[in-house]
C-alpha cells in the first residue's frame, strides 16, 4: 500500500520532496506553491513563488514582490522537478484561492489550503476533484458549526439599517476576502447605495475591482461630515470596531462578519451588537460532505479542530490522520 512519503508535513509546512518545493511554507524557501493570499499561508522572501495570478497580485499588494513569480491559471498543469505535476483548482475561499493537485508516481494528492462550499460572487466555486490523499483544513471542524444561508445574514444587516435610521451600521470585516464578499452580497441583495470604507480596506477593494470584481460605488469615510454618514453602511477592519476612530461616527450599530460570530462569547468580547455569521471556510456539514464527495483513500487534516473530524473519519471507516501543522490561524475568517 502506498505511503505517500513523497509529500510530508515538516516544520516549514507541507514538503513535496521530489520537487524540492513547499506548499504555503512558514519560512522563506527556494520554491513555494501558495494556495491563497492570507498571511498565514502567503509569506514573502521565497526564491520562486507559484500561485494564481490573483494570489500573486494580492501578495504583491500586501507583502511586496513575492520573489520570482510564476502565475498558474485554474486548470493549468505545470511540471515540477522530480516528475511531479501540479494543477491549480478553485478553492472558493477568497479571490485567487486554489487547491493544488499533485501527481507523482501514479498517485494524486490534493492540498486544499482554506476552502468553502457556499456560492461567493467574488471568486469561483470549489471544484470537487477525486484523489488518493485529500489534505483538508478543519477551521470549523466541530458539529456545532453550521453556517446559516448568507442571504439571511445580509437580510439582518439591511433590517438593522431600516430599524435604526438615525444611526449608521459599522461592519467589522477582514480586509482580504470578507470585506469584498459582504459588499458583493449586499449588491446582489439589491443594495445600490454607496458603501463607505475605512482607509485600511480601500487598496484591497480597488485591487478586487482591477481584477474584475464589481463592488459598486465605494467611498472613503475620511473627510465625511458626521451627519452625512447617518443611515449608511460602513466597513472597517475588526480592530477598528471599538477603536477611537469609530467614535466620530453617528451612534454606530456595531456588526461583525465572521463564522466565529456563532460563538456568543466571541461576539461579547468584541462588543458586537449585530453578529453576522458569514464565513469563508467550510462548516462541519460541508467538511464531511466534501470528504465523502472526493472519496479519497486517505484524509489528512492540517489545522483547526482536527480531533472531531478525525473521529468522524474513523466512524465512517475512512483512513485519516492529523498533521498538527503550526502557524495557521483562524482570524482571516
Amino acid at each position: 500500500m502506498a505511503d505517500f512519503s513523497w509529500i510530508r508535513a515538516e516544520a516549514h509546512g507541507l514538503h513535496v520532496v521530489p520537487a524540492k518545493a513547499w506548499v504555503d511554507p512558514a519560512d522563506p524557501v527556494e520554491t513555494a506553491l501558495v494556495t491563497h493570499g492570507h498571511a498565514d499561508h502567503a509569506r514573502g522572501g521565497h526564491g520562486r513563488c507559484i500561485a494564481t495570478p490573483e494570489t500573486l497580485a494580492i501578495m504583491d499588494l500586501r507583502y511586496g514582490p513575492p520573489g520570482a513569480a510564476q502565475p498558474v491559471a485554474y486548470g493549468e498543469t505545470i511540471s515540477l522537478p522530480g516528475s511531479v505535476q501540479a494543477t491549480f483548482l478553485p478553492a472558493g475561499h477568497v479571490l485567487g484561492s486554489a487547491q493544488i493537485l499533485f501527481e507523482h508516481a501514479g498517485e494524486r494528492v490534493i492540498v486544499t489550503g482554506d476552502y468553502k462550499r457556499r456560492a461567493d460572487p467574488t471568486c469561483p466555486p470549489f471544484q470537487v476533484t477525486p484523489c488518493d490523499v485529500f489534505i483538508t483544513e478543519a477551521t470549523f471542524g466541530l458539529p456545532v458549526f453550521r453556517h446559516p444561508p448568507i442571504g439571511e445574514e445580509i437580510g439582518k444587516l439591511l433590517k438593522a439599517r431600516e430599524a435604526n435610521p438615525e444611526r449608521c451600521i459599522l461592519v467589522g470585516a477582514y480586509a482580504l476576502g470578507k470585506a469584498q464578499r459582504v459588499i458583493a452580497e449586499l449588491r446582489q441583495a439589491g443594495y445600490v447605495e454607496p458603501i463607505y470604507l475605512h482607509g485600511a480596506l480601500e487598496r484591497m477593494c480597488r485591487l478586487y475591482e482591477d481584477l474584475g470584481v464589481d463592488l459598486g460605488v465605494l467611498r472613503l469615510i475620511a473627510g465625511m461630515p458626521k451627519g452625512a454618514l447617518v443611515g449608511q453602511i460602513i466597513l472597517c477592519p475588526p480592530s477598528a470596531l471599538n477603536d477611537r476612530w469609530s467614535r466620530r461616527l453617528p451612534d454606530p450599530v456595531t456588526a461583525m462578519a465572521s463564522g466565529w460570530m456563532r460563538v456568543r462569547q466571541r461576539a461579547r468580547q468584541r462588543n458586537v451588537e449585530l453578529p453576522l455569521v458569514i464565513s469563508d471556510h467550510a462548516d462541519w456539514a460541508e467538511l464531511t460532505t466534501t470528504i465523502a464527495e472526493v472519496n479519497p483513500a486517505q484524509t489528512w487534516i492540517t489545522h483547526g479542530r482536527e480531533d472531531a473530524l478525525l473521529r468522524w473519519c474513523e466512524l465512517h471507516q475512512r483512513r485519516a490522520r492529523a498533521l498538527a501543522l503550526v502557524g495557521y490561524e483562524d482570524e482571516d475568517d
